[in-house]
């Protein structure tokens, strides 16, 4: 008793020190995870430059169509990811050695067999997404060349994100680092090699991002097992398979799978209603969505922060470490989203000149540029306190968020897209940002107040 109210007079004392190590902390795990994010972004932005100099506009529609399919297949199992990077790190704060293991192996089962599932699917589910979201023949056409050349990697692509959370969990952001760097260098070297060499046009571009995800799981196993701890007794199949932790897996993933697909969902209707205007509306919009990724990527390195700094506070039981993770990421996520906004601003132009030399692409994207210069500071927020949610697994509270956050678009997109067509529609989406991050705002004081031994289970 007298160990625990010795600590907080000693930190009391000299105060400044608290935020300058916190801020240290912060700065030492965001920063590999913000550079190991944007090269995903800047990966796409090279599959869209490279569709974007095919000859007409509907090869980029093609890409931009795939590519939104491969948001429903793999982004909408990010839970694989996310599910995985909350739980580990509440073992890791809790110095549960036995707990990190079986985690990962749990979380790589379910991935495995989930990427199964959708290769025995395939034909169907790209029949039916891509005539769902819509498009001319030629965008529908190159966009079915695109999945079937990509989705051969699913059960690979889905292990990834298992790895990936894994390491986040942990806190070893720079093997992280080094492993989406090596995954996304192959990409690049094979778009550039299937497309100019081979002449493999679209299906190239979706072959590449398959060999890509092939050997970086190779890669990351490889580092995965190096690292693996020692002295453990053999893995029991009775504890893998025990019934309350798989309980829990499930209903983790299974939140954050609802959350994820109103999510994608939101992005989906906003292709459709973009579709409609016209071949060039949609690659404007999409080239305009790679600035959105963009900085999704870079900002989500401090919810990443968050994800494994709370979770391990909530791990160790420590409500202080709780609360100045919270509050270290978000001053670093409003700074990051000042600086996206100021690139936007000044460079946006530019990079949409270095994306396509389509003429009437670029005017229409440059039309719309204000609103991505504008996102930046609205969705910043919705981002960092999904980190702090996933990493706390109270993962009820996503799903709920983010389904009102999709009535909210729906309803905006409704009553602006029909009336002031494209930029309309761009204004339902930042609704639905400002919209994520208020209603887990709204939640944030009663997580913080739940910090203590029923973290882990009370998922109000």
């Amino acid at each position: 008793m007298s160990g625990s109210a010795a600590a907080p007079a000693s930190d009391a004392a000299p105060t400044p020190a608290v935020p300058a190590r916190w801020h240290r902390r912060v700065l030492t795990l965001a920063f590999p995870i913000v550079l190991a994010n944007l090269t995903q972004p800047i990966l796409g932005a090279v599959d869209t430059a490279v569709a974007g100099h095919l000859d007409g506009a509907s090869y980029l529609g093609g890409v931009a169509l795939g590519g939104l399919f491969f948001n429903f297949v793999f982004w909408g199992f990010g839970f694989l990811r996310m599910g995985t990077t909350g739980l580990v790190a509440q073992s890791f704060g809790a110095n549960d050695q036995a707990g990190l293991r079986m985690n990962i192996v749990r979380a790589l089962l379910l991935a495995f067999a989930i990427g199964a599932i959708v290769l025995a699917l395939q034909a169907p589910l790209i029949d039916f997404a891509v005539r769902a979201i819509g498009g001319s023949g030629d965008v529908q056409r190159h966009a079915r060349a695109y999945c079937h050349a990509r989705i051969w990697a699913a059960p690979l692509a889905l292990a990834n994100y298992v790895v990936l959370g894994w390491l986040l969990g942990t806190q070893r952001v720079r093997v992280a680092l080094a492993t989406q760097v090596f995954i996304n260098t192959v990409n690049i070297v094979a778009v550039l090699l299937y497309v100019y060499a081979f002449d493999w046009g679209v299906a190239g571009i979706g072959a590449a991002t398959a060999t890509a995800d092939a050997l970086g799981f190779l890669f990351g196993t490889a580092l995965l097992w190096q690292m693996r701890p020692r002295g453990l007794p053999a893995l029991d199949r009775s504890a893998l398979f025990e019934r309350a932790a798989l309980r829990r897996m499930v209903t983790i993933n299974r939140d954050i799978f609802v959350r994820t697909m109103c999510l994608l969902g939101t992005f989906a209707w906003f292709a459709h209603l973009g579709a409609k205007q016209g071949d060039a509306t949609l690659a404007a919009n999409a080239l305009l969505l790679n600035f959105q990724t963009f900085m999704a990527y870079g900002l989500d390195g401090f919810a990443h922060a968050a994800e494994a700094l709370v979770g391990a506070a909530i791990g160790a039981r420590n409500r202080d470490a709780f609360t100045q993770a919270v509050k270290v990421t978000m001053f670093w996520s409003a700074l990051g989203a000042l600086a996206f906004t100021l690139v936007y601003w000044v460079a946006g132009a530019w990079i949409i000149e270095r994306l396509t030399d389509q003429q009437a692409v670029r005017a229409t994207a440059e039309a719309f540029l204000p609103w991505t210069v504008l996102s930046p500071v609205i969705s910043v927020w919705g981002f960092l306190l999904d980190g702090v949610f996933i990493g706390a697994t109270r993962t009820r509270d996503l799903m709920t968020s983010m389904a009102v956050s999709l009535g909210v678009f729906l309803a905006a997109s409704w009553a602006l897209a029909g009336t002031h067509g494209n930029h309309g529609l761009w204004a339902a989406l930042m609704i639905f940002m400002a919209a994520r991050g208020l209603t887990l705002a709204r939640r944030l004081p009663r997580l913080a107040r739940d910090v203590g031994p029923e973290i882990g289970t009370r998922r109000g």
